[in-house]
């Protein structure tokens, strides 16, 4: 199996966070790792969600015009999801 990959870097972080986590026996670099890749992917959905905000506006204004294509099988508990 191979590994992944690291590369070392620098970061500057509140001594007292770090002097804690070393007591605590906390793994900075595995936290910071995971952060970073929500962080990442957190921001990937953000522009993904720009980069289609107008083809998200268009459905939108389609349905508003001419309700949803399924409405009739759309169910939720308590009835239909879909308001049209």
């Amino acid at each position: 199996m191979t590994g992944t990959l690291k590369r070392k870097t620098s970061v500057t972080v509140d001594a007292d966070a770090l002097d804690s986590a070393k007591e605590l026996q906390i793994n900075v670099s595995a936290v910071a790792e995971a952060a970073l890749l929500k962080a990442i992917g957190e921001a990937r959905n953000r522009k993904w969600q720009a980069e289609n905000a107008d083809a998200f506006a268009a459905q939108a204004e389609w349905h508003e015009r001419n309700g949803h294509p399924l409405a009739d099988i759309i169910a939720a508990p308590g009835g239909s999801s879909w308001n049209n």
